[in-house]
């Protein structure tokens, strides 16, 4: 489902993030795999340094087909970023990626909030959203580079509140039991 990143990871990502079905929509962009390979060391330098948490997003054969990514950390604190290929839309990966991520991220991390910035003209990521039920909106007009959002937050308190996210907090700490 997940896995960390590498930089060898971006000749399989570049191609998918390339759509124009996804590509507005990619925070960290380039416009060749060589390119990408060094945003990606980027990534992983910043990761380093506890500022950002990346992970790939597989498919049921164990292939890249998107990032999950948790950025700008400071104090606990981060906004999140994730993108799948456009051929996986709709395919049910999407949810399951973002809550193993936040697992890993308030487990083992000591992330105490994730910050979820959604373009208004996004209407795939709104829809997405919807079915969080563990997400607070914090500003329904939030602007940055001339872009409206609607600004959510999760608490880790917040999401282990939910039925659900205390059942996956169950399995993720007995897992290899």
């Amino acid at each position: 489902m997940l896995r960390k990143l590498t930089t060898r990871d971006a000749h399989a990502l570049f191609p998918l993030l390339q759509d124009p079905n996804v590509f507005p929509y990619v925070r960290h962009k380039a416009d060749t795999a060589d390119a990408y390979t060094f945003v990606l060391k980027g990534l992983l330098d910043l990761e380093d340094e506890g500022a950002a948490y990346p992970r790939v997003i597989l498919d049921e054969r164990g292939c890249p087909i998107g990032m999950i990514l948790l950025y700008d950390v400071m104090d606990g604190v981060g906004f999140l970023s994730t993108w799948i290929g456009k051929e996986f839309f709709g395919k049910g990966y999407n949810a399951p990626a973002k809550e193993a991520f936040f697992q890993e991220l308030f487990v083992e991390y000591g992330i105490d909030t994730i910050l979820v910035k959604i373009n208004q003209q996004n209407t795939r990521s709104r829809k997405a959203s919807a079915k969080m039920p563990y997400l607070t909106l914090a500003d329904s007009a939030f602007k940055q580079n001339g872009k409206v959002y609607d600004l959510f937050s999760i608490s880790a308190a917040h999401y282990f509140s939910h039925p659900a996210s205390a059942d996956a907090l169950y399995q993720y700490e007995n897992e290899g039991s």
